[in-house]
């Protein structure tokens, strides 16, 4: 819980209530995506609902992760509010894995090719 205060969550509602206890829910979902990255300056989560929409696609949740380097965002529908948020964690934790991951490849092969370029020089 303490790492969060380093970090800015921002929850706001469109046509929705938003009640102390989904605020706690997506604080608490939140705190996944700030474990595993820590380079998270700030998460915007946006919750609306749409009456107007049919059941299944009522609740939209979307998420704006600003991070160094670029910007994510994501964005789910579903038919209940909690569920439209678990599932919209859950979509920006695999981005996030999946940057870190690229980051990774792109970091070891820069490494393989300057050894490469060593080892051409050292023959030449």
């Amino acid at each position: 819980m303490n790492r969060q205060n380093h970090h800015e969550l921002i929850v706001s509602g469109i046509h929705l209530e938003l009640t102390p206890s989904l605020k706690t829910f997506v604080r608490e979902k939140s705190e996944r995506l700030f474990r595993h990255e820590e380079r998270i300056v700030r998460l915007r989560v946006e919750l609306e609902c749409d009456p107007k929409e049919t059941v299944g696609t009522r609740f939209k949740a979307k998420g704006h992760i600003a991070i160094q380097g670029p910007d994510m965002n994501a964005m789910v529908e579903s038919d209940e509010c909690h569920k439209a948020v678990s599932l919209l964690i859950d979509k920006l934790d695999r981005m996030l894995r999946r940057r870190a991951r690229l980051f990774k490849v792109k970091r070891h092969n820069d490494q393989n090719s300057h050894l490469e370029e060593l080892k051409l020089n050292q023959v030449a």
